[in-house]
């Protein structure tokens, strides 16, 4: 469905029904991936599940967008038009960085906060790209011009997360406005204060984009938080440790109804 907040068609999917759950995907893809992500683990506890494009990616706009508290601005808009109730909101990577801008901005349209593999303020600490594990018919699943761009994302490389990779984030790749990103990107900075609601803070022990020493320093923005530094996993870490993924989701989901 496409709905319009403020002058910018915001696109977005959606599944089931019940109290809303709306995540942010990354940058330079679309909804399609954290979809895949969340849709392969979320327990089926009677959750309308909404997965927007980001401005400026996918099949939403970015008119008249010049930062990312622009993008903070327009996705209170949108939550507040997709629900009479706070949602639980999850962000992984670049998503993350713009669910605590809103969390911090609007606390009173957050239910709980869930950060995967958060991107911050600047580029932190970061392990080098240390591959995990490489099964030798992983590459199979791809196309010769779609294997680089897994290998630099992907520590865990089998034929799942190729297949996963091929399937849910490379079509997102072809769909970005690379200007618009270029000019929002541009005002980069936003107030991310903190959030006292229920929290879970997700990081990757092999994460060689955002590393996981950042995401442990978020504990104090976020006293009701749940912190998980998750081994053998990378920035992809919702795609190669799907197990360890679904259960702190649910754990997480449990605790936010719980707090109303």
């Amino acid at each position: 469905m496409d709905s319009q907040v403020d002058g910018v068609s915001v696109h977005s999917v959606e599944h089931g029904t019940g109290p809303p759950l709306v995540a942010l995907h990354g940058a330079g893809v679309d909804h399609r991936e954290i979809e895949a992500a969340v849709e392969a683990v979320v327990p089926d506890v009677g959750l309308r599940r909404v997965y927007p494009d980001l401005p400026g990616m996918g099949r939403s706009t970015a008119e008249a967008l010049a930062s990312n508290d622009d993008v903070v601005t327009l996705l209170a808009g949108f939550v507040e038009q997709l629900a009479e109730e706070p949602v639980l909101l999850l962000g992984h990577s670049y998503g993350a960085y713009l669910a605590r801008g809103l969390a911090a901005r609007r606390p009173d349209l957050v239910r709980g906060l869930a950060l995967v593999c958060p991107l911050g303020e600047r580029a932190g600490q970061v392990p080098e790209h240390q591959v995990v594990r490489q099964d030798d018919d992983a590459h199979d699943e791809l196309a010769p011009e779609q294997r680089p761009g897994f290998d630099e994302y992907f520590v865990v490389r089998t034929r799942t997360t190729a297949r996963r990779y091929r399937d849910h984030v490379v079509p997102g790749t072809t769909l970005v406005d690379e200007a618009a990103l270029e000019r929002v990107f541009a005002g980069w900075s936003i107030d991310l204060g903190g959030y006292d609601g229920p929290t879970l803070i997700v990081a990757g022990r092999r994460d060689s984009t955002v590393g996981y020493a950042d995401a442990a320093g978020l504990l104090g923005d976020h006293p009701n938080a749940t912190l998980a530094i998750v081994d053998d996993a990378g920035h992809a870490l919702v795609h190669e440790r799907p197990e360890v993924f679904g259960a702190l989701l649910r754990e997480w989901i449990d605790r936010a109804r719980l707090s109303h």
